[in-house]
């Protein structure tokens, strides 16, 4: 367990009601839980390390809450929260499992239409998180407090880092146990020098990062950071920085793709970091919905991991899992006619079919789930919460089979063919952004009907 390990009270082996009292008062005098951890930074010649319970503890971490026993199976030792819901059980799951936790305070955010500038509101969220700072400053699960999430994104005052600093303030004040961070949507030099120069209270910055965490090692020391930091998101591309199709649909990569991104990027620009970086904390631990219902999610939406995780397990602890997830490593998709690439006539016919690894010979368990869903109309930003895109049904034909064939829908419009490839429990996945674009009633509709007649309209397999 992570807990530092505590001696027994003068007399406990004579007299035990005796030895209880002298804990009991000791804990009252003191304020520390038998079972309280420690936090600190060290700075040495060559960087920074962080110590816990003072022995050094490279953050190998996930941010999420579900699944904390496989997390702990790959060789996670951390995992990060964004808020404090529920905090008090998941502290004491990822006690139980060994995980240490950064603990999140969801700060009000600017663009959800909270002002800074409104000191009876701001004063409230004080208050709000000092509680939470009294109320699990003694957690032995605690490891750092997580002070506001991606502030900075889509914000025009800088007095919220006037919040951050203030909540800082009394984190130190009433425990000095615990570091104090802030996390920022990327990195930019102006919120360094606001970080700086209005949260001095911060001792180590987080930074969320995807296709630009190649710029973070020299970057943040040219923006005048020279403290210790942690890449607290990190993954995939996103789809504000990955191609488009010509219709600005974003082109996701697929699960064998972002299996070779986590494993390049943790070893190119996290790893040999640890001079100033100690730590960071793989994105999603989860599923969610953002922009696409696979984009950042390490599991999928009913719960399966993901070819990602085989990366991280990698990275983790030096050894791939002996039973790997399956891999894509491409679709073959056309259809009956063109009007140019991507898009596609309503109502014809189309195939599709996957290319898998060379395990699938020795496995054949290999099982297919294939569907044509609409392009998801409720995007947002910061990770916000999104509606799921609406499937399209009886669009394919025998949906389980590695090779299919279908029918386009008859609505025109912006649509994804989504695979997903399951073995030894795991998943593997692509989608393929189309455009359906509408044709004369007369041809659609005749093919439609006859399409109808064969039932696959009431296929859902």
């Amino acid at each position: 367990m992570s807990g530092a390990k505590k001696s027994n009270p003068p007399y406990h082996y004579f007299h035990p009601w005796i030895g209880r009292l002298c804990l009991c008062l000791a804990l009252l005098f003191t304020g520390q839980t038998a079972a309280h951890a420690q936090t600190s930074i060290l700075k040495t010649d060559s960087g920074y390390v962080l110590l816990r319970n003072g022995q050094p503890y490279y953050v190998k971490g996930v941010g999420g809450t579900v699944n904390l026993p496989l997390a702990v199976a790959i060789g996670a030792n951390s995992i990060r929260t964004w808020g404090i819901e529920d905090a008090e059980r998941i502290l004491d799951e990822a006690h139980r499992l060994g995980l240490s936790v950064m603990l999140g305070f969801w700060l009000q955010h600017e663009r959800h239409g909270f002002d800074y500038n409104d000191t009876v509101k701001v004063n409230r969220q004080y208050r709000h998180f000092c509680a939470a700072i009294d109320r699990f400053k003694n957690h032995p699960a605690l490891l750092i407090w997580g002070i506001g999430n991606e502030l900075d994104l889509q914000y025009s005052n800088p007095r919220c880092w006037d919040a951050v600093q203030q909540i800082a303030a009394y984190a130190h004040k009433v425990d000095p146990n615990h570091p104090t961070s802030t996390v920022t949507a990327g990195l930019d030099s102006m919120e360094v020098v606001h970080i700086r120069n209005r949260a001095p209270d911060i001792d180590l910055l987080g930074i969320n990062t995807y296709g630009d965490i190649k710029g973070v090692p020299a970057n943040i020391r040219r923006f005048g950071w020279h403290g210790p930091y942690m890449i607290t998101e990190w993954g995939p591309n996103g789809y504000w920085e990955s191609p488009v199709t010509p219709w600005k649909a974003a082109i996701e990569q697929s699960s064998t793709e972002k299996k070779q991104v986590y494993l390049e990027r943790y070893d190119r620009y996290i790893g040999p970091e640890k001079a100033q970086c100690v730590g960071s904390y793989a994105f999603l631990w989860g599923a969610k919905q953002e922009y696409t219902e696979t984009w950042f999610g390490l599991f999928s939406k009913d719960n399966l991991p993901t070819e990602p995780i085989d990366a991280l397990e990698y990275v983790f602890t030096g050894r791939w899992p002996s039973k790997p997830a399956p891999s894509v490593n491409g679709i073959q998709f056309d259809c009956q006619q063109r009007i140019h690439p991507q898009h596609f006539l309503a109502g014809d016919a189309f195939t599709a079919v996957v290319k898998t690894d060379s395990l699938e010979k020795k496995n054949p368990g290999y099982r297919y789930h294939w569907r044509i869903l609409a392009e998801s109309t409720d995007k947002k930003s910061g990770g916000d919460a999104e509606l799921a895109a609406a499937e399209i049904r009886g669009t394919v034909r025998n949906p389980t089979r590695k090779s299919i064939q279908g029918r386009m829908p008859m609505n025109p419009g912006a649509y994804r063919l989504f695979l997903q490839v399951t073995a030894n429990g795991k998943v593997a996945y692509q989608n393929l952004p189309f455009m359906v674009i509408e044709r004369k009633p007369e041809d659609g509709q005749a093919r439609w009907m006859e399409f109808k007649k064969q039932g696959m309209e009431d296929r859902d397999e």
